[in-house]
């Protein structure tokens, strides 16, 4: 027998589960802030990569947080 496709999931949440935390989430701020609450986020999340590429580039080459090397 063959296993039927599950929905369609995006961080372990089913379709109808999004649609509840989305409506919450409407109700909780507004229609009229979610523009920036959203925008905030994408800037939140591009400094946290810009961040943790940065401290990678920086193992890469050897550097240990800014400490000396005696």
């Amino acid at each position: 027998m063959t296993a039927l496709p599950t929905p369609a999931t995006f961080l372990g949440l089913s379709t109808g589960e999004l649609i509840v935390v989305l409506v919450i989430v409407l109700i909780l701020f507004g229609g009229a802030n979610l523009p920036r609450l959203s925008r905030s986020l994408g800037q939140s999340i591009k400094e946290f990569k810009k961040a943790v590429k940065d401290e990678g580039d920086g193992a890469d080459k050897g550097d240990e947080g800014g400490q000396e090397k005696k």
